[in-house]
């Protein structure tokens, strides 16, 4: 009996150490590959292999080396890093967030901020941004907090996770030493969509109503909170350059606000977003709304505000040469010439499709 105990001990023992040295295996394993970079950069030649920026967005403003960030929503994503840095000398790094809600980008702001030097910081504006709640999202919308906060303890949904032992770490060995992955793509969306008129006036659900037009100042509580994050932001860091500009949604998205009522609201908070920011010496301003060549041609549209890294392109070489500047001279009178150009849609510019039913309306 004696002997069977001591061997029920010994088995017993054996399968402890089996298990622990599992654990130790499997938590070093991802520490080591670290595919959300919640640790460090990349390691062991691989490269950064970013495609998922709910999960590595945060990691990467904490532990990679760059000085310059490009701030913004989806439409942000579809530049190349490298065009960046090559017009401004600078290493540029994505701070990436699909709603583009300022609190979120402000968040990711302060977290670049905490452990690098900005250089510039180029940071696309979404019109909707400017009217939604100044508080940040990532907790209420699901995002994995555990790679937020700075609680050590709750890693272990990281270093334990079966999905990204077995899908995510695999796929960042094969696209760093089997793939032709360019780095300067992060979270670029666009390499399997199709810009088209065909496709953007097949996404473009058209409200049926026109609506009367809201009062321009229905915002003006949140649009306010919005306004003071930002300007706190560029006060606060007097040596980085901020580039803002307004990017180039297509008619659609134009006629659709119109159709709602709303198109009046956001014209006043650019105006009033324009003039808080324009008050600082660091800060240019650039809005692109109104270039007739890019909004008007649905072919550089997969949808009613997504268009195609042609024009993320060349919405930066208009910036690079001064074009669409806006100054506290003249940026009512360009926000204006934004208003007519929303009339010239409406009155204009949509009819012919309407003529050939090429518009979907909107089901009830």
């Amino acid at each position: 009996m004696k002997k069977e105990n001591m061997t029920s001990k010994n088995f017993i023992k054996r399968l402890l150490i089996t298990v622990l040295a599992l654990v130790v295996f499997v938590g070093g394993v991802v520490f080591v590959f670290d595919p959300f970079y919640h640790y460090h950069g990349p390691w062991l030649g691989l490269k950064a292999i970013l495609n998922d920026k709910e999960y590595q967005c945060i990691g990467t403003l904490r532990h990679f080396d760059y000085d310059t960030l490009l701030v913004g929503s989806s439409v942000m994503e579809n530049n190349d890093n490298a065009w960046y840095d090559e017009a401004y000398g600078v290493k540029s790094i994505k701070a990436i967030r699909s709603y583009g809600a300022t609190a979120d980008l402000c968040y990711l702001m302060d977290e670049a901020y905490k452990n690098h030097d900005i250089k510039y910081v180029f940071y696309n504006i979404d019109p909707s941004a400017l009217n939604a709640d100044a508080v940040t999202t990532y907790e209420s919308t699901g995002c994995p907090m555990y790679l937020y906060d700075h609680n050590p303890l709750n890693d272990v949904q990281y270093l334990f996770n079966k999905d990204v032992l077995l899908e995510k770490i695999p796929y960042q060995i094969a696209n760093s030493y089997l793939g032709n992955y360019n780095e300067g793509l992060s979270y670029n969306w666009a390499k399997w969509k199709t810009f088209s008129s065909d496709m953007a006036l097949g996404l473009y659900y058209r409200p049926i109503d026109v609506v009367d037009m809201m009062d321009e100042h229905v915002y003006d509580d949140v649009l306010a909170d919005n306004i003071a994050l930002l300007t706190k932001e560029v006060e606060a860091h007097p040596e980085t350059q901020f580039m803002f500009f307004y990017p180039a949604y297509s008619m659609l998205w134009w006629d659709g606000v119109y159709r709602t009522g709303q198109r009046d609201a956001y014209i006043y908070c650019e105006k009033e977003m324009t003039k808080a920011l324009l008050q600082y010496d660091n800060v240019r301003i650039f809005c692109f709304q109104n270039e007739p060549d890019v909004t008007t041609n649905l072919e550089n549209y997969m949808d009613s505000i997504h268009f195609s890294p042609e024009i993320n392109r060349l919405m930066l070489d208009q910036m690079i040469a001064g074009e669409y500047e806006m100054t506290l001279d003249n940026y009512e009178e360009i926000l204006d010439g934004v208003k007519e150009f929303s009339d010239s849609v409406v009155n204009e510019l949509i009819i012919p499709y309407e003529e050939q039913d090429k518009l979907t309306y909107e089901i009830r």
